[in-house]
């Protein structure tokens, strides 16, 4: 069974994460549907693609084990996460509810993000003993700028969308009963606009900040590649699942 429910409407093409039950976690398995949605080229009539989920969150994060991440997220995430930011055409992300870690990694690597304003947007990496790569860091220092990207990344601490709405993080952040008709405004404002030009435009906007990719980064590979080996790393995976704080050791 399909983990995305995928529809189009006119020139409006909508994708849904379905694991409500998992709170949308991303798994392997989604992660490539994802990929897949993402990768082929848009119809001619296309014009804006949408991201939703089904239930109350939009997406928990990586779908976490005993044993740490499932096996092949890791080498799947940024991989998923750049061909959502490369799509063509401008992606909107409809945030109803938590967009935790990768949800908001997901949600940050769309072109515009409508949110309910009290949606929690949170990257508690560092409270479960891992870390973002060289890319995923990157993309929360372009969305956020420095100080927030300390605050999102080393506190981890969940954020609500009014709040990144007034930092600039957030194109929209509006009670429940106006979600899905400022969203509905926004993608009908961007379906109307000249095909062309938007993609002209986006690329030009992932051209600009394009260069940081070229910044030898391989020390900061080794740290993030010995966060993941450490017992720590284990040990808050398996606390965050036990529902126990940590007892992080430094090793």
């Amino acid at each position: 069974m399909s983990l995305l429910n995928i529809t189009t409407n006119g020139a409006i093409r909508t994708v849904t994460l379905n694991r409500p039950e998992k709170r949308n976690a991303l798994n392997p398995e989604m992660m490539a549907e994802l990929i897949e949605a993402f990768s082929a080229t848009p119809p001619a009539d296309e014009r804006v693609t949408v991201i939703r989920a089904e239930g109350p969150a939009f997406c928990a994060g990586l779908q976490l084990s005993s044993d740490g991440l499932q096996e092949g997220a890791e080498e799947m995430v940024v991989t998923m996460f750049d061909t959502v930011q490369r799509y063509p055409l401008p992606v909107v992300a409809v945030v109803q509810g938590p967009a935790i870690a990768g949800g908001c990694e997901l949600a940050l690597h769309c072109d515009f993000i409508v949110a309910l304003e009290h949606a929690p947007f949170a990257m508690p990496v560092a409270q479960i003993g891992v870390t973002t790569d060289w890319f995923l860091t990157k993309k929360i220092m372009e969305s956020a700028g420095l100080p927030m990207a300390r605050e999102l990344l080393m506190l981890g601490d969940p954020i609500a969308a009014r709040r990144l709405h007034d930092l600039g993080l957030i194109s929209r952040a509006v009670p429940a009963a106006d979600l899905n008709e400022t969203a509905e405004i926004l993608i009908n404002r961007l379906a109307a606009n000249a095909p062309l030009a938007m993609r002209a435009i986006k690329a030009q906007l992932l051209k600009q900040v394009s260069f940081y990719d070229a910044i030898d980064h391989t020390q900061e590979d080794a740290l993030v590649a010995q966060v993941y080996a450490a017992d720590d790393a284990v040990e808050g995976v398996a606390a965050k699942i036990e529902k126990r704080a940590p007892v992080f050791k430094g090793a």
